[in-house]
């Protein structure tokens, strides 16, 4: 299967410090890998009703929610890029995992299977310089595959505030050089409690 890059933009606002990086990694992909960028603040999705005790989720087949799930099922490799906010991911990233849940509950999509294998990157911005504040959004992404049967690629983060900030990380900007290297598949992902 050709490689497929689905990068899911969560940042409130355009052209930040978290979508600078994601395209900066980006950059280094063969270009035969062909690559579908959706920002979530252009394509809103409204707020997601769980209906798992009450009916099936039909698949949707307009608007944004059409959008994300075909893009979703057609990615071989789904980068969340999401900046930091108050510790974990933003509104409009946590609402699009939601959605995967009515996914998993729609009649004749096996959503969960058809995702698994696949692999799920993370890229972050974060004004702490402290790394591990971001564990949290971390820890979400890294679960969220460890259930679906995914790969987990980890998490880019990259330190910055200001529009811009990230090019003076150093250490980020090398990391993306080699974040999306394709020459050995990712782990599939494991819950904490199942890894030791």
């Amino acid at each position: 299967m050709t490689r497929r890059f689905l990068f899911v933009l969560g940042s409130a606002r355009s052209d930040g410090n978290t979508e600078l990086l994601a395209r900066l990694a980006a950059e280094q992909l063969p270009p035969d890998v062909e690559q579908q960028w959706i920002d979530l603040a252009a394509h809103p999705l409204p707020d997601f009703e769980d209906l798992r005790h009450d009916s099936d989720h039909a698949r949707p087949t307009e608007g944004p929610a059409a959008l994300l799930l075909d893009a979703t099922l057609a990615a071989t490799d789904l980068v969340i890029a999401s900046p930091l906010y108050w510790y974990s991911m933003s509104a409009q990233t946590k609402r699009y995992l939601d959605y995967w849940s009515g996914w998993l509950r729609t009649p004749g999509l096996d959503f969960k299977a058809t995702m698994a294998g696949r692999t799920l990157w993370g890229v972050t911005a974060l004004a702490h310089e402290e790394q591990e504040v971001a564990d949290p959004l971390v820890g979400t992404l890294n679960n969220s595959a460890a259930y679906m049967g995914m790969r987990f690629g980890g998490v880019l983060l990259g330190n910055g505030s200001k529009p811009g900030d990230v090019r003076k990380d150093d250490a980020a900007l090398a990391r993306a050089k080699t974040f999306f290297a394709l020459d050995t598949a990712a782990p599939l992902a494991r819950f904490l409690h199942e890894a030791s």
